[in-house]
Order: structure tokens, then C-alpha cells, then sequence
């Protein structure tokens, strides 16, 4: 690609900055698509946006998703222009054998047995929001059933108080914005980097207090758990206990928030499917996963070339990073029959947004679960339910979601 040519990819990525954009930045995705890999090389960057080509680099041995293999890094690093990586980062953004053995670990919680005894207690969960919400008469889905739920769920399995939840919200936000692009993107450091530093270091110093106290009263919980095994040799660190709880805190309730609001507002716009899942509680399945497909929770990742990597037609030198569309990926219709449409009786179509391989979602079973139940019973409960007024974005780019989901019910 010519000079311009990199300058033009940068202006187009740089409009799924622009706030303008959050409500619908599908249009953008296709044009990008459209376009095919774009190449950023003052950026060592290619962006794919096929659903082929980003099924290739998550399914690639040598992608990895430790940022200190990029060179970008290592090149700011060596300038100082960034310092050293100062915290232990959660195993998303490890690379074997550190992630396999803290997902390891980690993923005792999500436990296929695990998760179906929560099915009781998250249905119960579902009802009590909903009777709430009935008391009103209208409601915000985001702070009455899509946030309040996964929220519950997650402290539950971890073992973070809930009572606690208005001092790790806003933090957990924060850092949850500090996944998108901006400086990959722009070439320039994130303006709210600073903010979004705090917030990290105010969440691990708020977490850490926790895993003391599990430390001297270990209770049923994943941090006790995580506890015991670093007392029985697998050698973790108390920074290694506390990025795990802090990446599954966050990952373990954003992104579900994301997909039950999102369902929730597709059904909305066309009362026939809200209707059809009311009538058949069975349709959520589908549902669930038609939203991971046609409006995910997670728009777009980030991966490091570990090695020369060929995607497609295009070589990737090592220490090149890689920016997977995923949202402009699942409505390829190169892979996709009627790709822009939201279809009830889609067959079973794969879809990327739990991830592949290593780094494919762990808490993916308990996100349908929680999905599944509360759109069924939402729909069941208030079948003529609709919009109550326009639905408001938040800022973020990466975990893009709703802020308010007004109802009428």
C-alpha cells in the first residue's frame, strides 16, 4: 500500500473512534471490508476484516496476545517513550505457558458442574430483577437486568462482595475502555491513559486487600481456590491471583452485559421476534447466538505476529500487530447468507466472538446461560414491552455496549 494509501486506512479506522459512530458502526465495517487487509506500516500494523482472514489468525500457532512481543513495543520501550510493564496482566493477554497455567487455574470456576448448579440460582436471580422491574412499570434493561445480573454472578463465583459493586464499577469501566486501539490507531498516545492507570491501580490495590483477607479466612470462592493452589505448588504470585480476579471481574460481567442488551434491543426493533421468543422460550438459544453474531460484544481484538505469518495473501513479519474486526468479520457475506439481516432461523452459523483456540472464552457457557434465561423470562413476563426511548452508547470502542436501554413494559 502507498503512503497515501496508509493514510487513508488510518482516517478510516480512526472514524470507529468517533462517538458518532458508536450506534452503528456497521456501515463503517463494510466499507473497510470491502476494501480487504489494510496495512499501516508506520504502525507495523495489518488489519483484516474478513471473516476468512481473521478466522486464520486466531486459528495461527504463532498469534500471540502478549503485547511485549510486539515491536512496536520493544521500540518505545527501548526509547523510553513507554515504561516497563509494571503488573502481572491477565492471562488474555499471556501467551503459553503462563496462560495455559493460570487459565488452568482459572478455569475451575467455569466448570461445565459449576455452571449447571448456578442454573438455579441465576434463574432465581432473573425473577427477582424482573419483579422489580414489574413494580415500576417501565425500566432501563442496562441497570435493572443486564448489568445487576452478570454483576451478581460474577462476584458470586469469585468471591468479590457485591454489597461492594459501586466502588469496583466505575474502576472496572475505566479499564475496560483501556482495550481499545486508540494509540494502534492514531499513533498517539490515549489522552485518558492516565485516568485509565488510576482506575487499574486503584481495582488491583482493592482486589489485593480481598485476596489477604481469603488469604487469613479462605472461603468457597475462586480467589480462596487460586489461594490454595499457590500454597500447593503451582506457583503463583499474589500479582498473578490479582490480575486473574481483575480480568475475570471485568471480562466476566461486561461483556455479558453487552450481549443480553444487545438481543434485547434487536428483539425490541422488531416486536415479531420479541413476541416469537415470549411464545417459545426455546427461540433463545438462537437468539443468543445470532446477537454473538450479528452485534457482538467484543467489535474487534488485537494479536502479535510470534513468527513470519502468511494470512491469505498477505505476510506478516514477526512482531507485527494484527486488528481483527470481528464485528465487520461476522457479517461477511462471503460467509454468511443475508449477513446484515438478524434471523431467528439462521441454521447454526460459527461466529468468532467467543474467540478460537488457547484464548477461546472460558466463561462462554456461563455467559448463554445467564443470556438465555434472561431474555426468555424478560420476554415471557413483559411480551409487549417496547422502546421507551433512543438507547444511549458508551464511550467504548472494543467492549462496545449500551448505557441505557429504556423500556416501557
Amino acid at each position: 500500500m502507498t503512503s497515501d494509501g496508509a493514510t487513508d486506512a488510518r482516517l478510516l479506522l480512526m472514524q470507529l473512534l468517533d462517538p458518532a459512530n458508536r450506534a452503528d458502526p456497521y456501515p463503517l465495517f463494510a466499507r473497510i471490508r470491502r476494501l480487504g487487509p489494510l496495512s499501516m506500516p508506520e504502525s507495523r500494523m495489518t488489519v483484516f476484516s474478513s471473516f476468512a482472514d481473521c478466522d486464520a489468525v486466531l486459528r495461527h500457532p504463532q498469534s500471540c496476545s502478549d503485547s511485549m512481543k510486539s515491536s512496536v513495543v520493544q521500540q518505545h520501550l527501548a526509547s523510553g517513550a513507554m515504561p516497563p510493564r509494571g503488573n502481572t496482566p491477565g492471562f488474555l493477554f499471556l501467551d503459553p505457558p503462563d496462560h495455559t497455567r493460570l487459565r488452568k487455574l482459572a478455569q475451575q470456576a467455569f466448570a461445565p458442574r459449576v455452571v449447571r448448579a448456578l442454573e438455579p440460582e441465576i434463574d432465581a436471580m432473573v425473577d427477582r430483577l424482573l419483579d422489580a422491574m414489574a413494580e415500576v412499570g417501565s425500566a432501563d434493561l442496562i441497570a435493572d437486568l443486564a448489568y445487576p445480573l452478570p454483576v451478581a454472578v460474577i462476584c458470586r463465583l469469585l468471591g468479590v462482595p457485591v454489597r461492594d459493586e459501586p466502588r469496583f464499577s466505575s474502576a472496572a469501566a475505566l479499564v475496560a475502555q483501556a482495550l481499545d486501539p486508540i494509540m494502534s490507531i492514531t499513533g498517539a498516545p490515549d489522552p485518558q491513559a492516565d485516568v485509565r492507570l488510576q482506575a487499574g491501580a486503584w481495582l488491583r490495590e482493592y482486589l489485593g486487600e480481598l485476596v489477604e483477607r481469603r488469604r487469613a479466612e479462605p472461603e468457597e470462592d475462586l480467589i480462596s481456590a487460586l489461594i490454595a493452589a499457590e500454597e500447593d505448588g503451582d506457583q503463583l504470585t499474589a500479582d498473578e491471583i490479582v490480575a486473574t480476579c481483575n480480568l475475570l471481574l471485568i471480562a466476566g460481567h461486561e461483556t455479558t452485559v453487552n450481549l443480553i442488551a444487545n438481543a434485547a434491543q434487536e428483539m425490541l426493533r422488531t416486536p415479531a421476534h420479541w413476541a416469537a421468543l415470549a411464545a417459545d422460550p426455546s427461540l433463545a438459544a438462537s437468539i443468543v447466538e445470532e446477537t454473538l453474531r450479528f452485534d457482538p460484544p467484543v467489535q474487534l481484538v488485537m494479536r502479535i505476529a510470534g513468527a513470519d505469518l502468511r494470512i491469505g495473501a498477505i505476510d506478516i513479519p514477526r512482531g507485527d500487530t494484527m486488528l481483527l474486526l470481528l464485528a465487520a468479520a461476522q457479517r461477511d457475506p462471503a460467509m454468511y447468507d443475508r449477513a446484515g439481516e438478524f434471523r431467528l432461523d439462521r441454521e447454526s452459523a460459527r461466529h468468532l466472538s467467543f474467540g478460537l483456540g488457547p484464548h477461546f472464552c472460558l466463561g462462554a457457557p456461563l455467559a448463554r446461560l445467564e443470556a438465555r434465561l434472561a431474555l426468555a423470562k424478560l420476554t415471557a413476563r413483559f411480551p409487549k414491552a417496547r422502546l421507551n426511548a433512543d438507547p444511549v452508547y458508551k464511550p467504548n470502542v472494543t467492549l462496545r455496549g449500551l448505557a441505557t436501554l429504556s423500556v416501557a413494559l
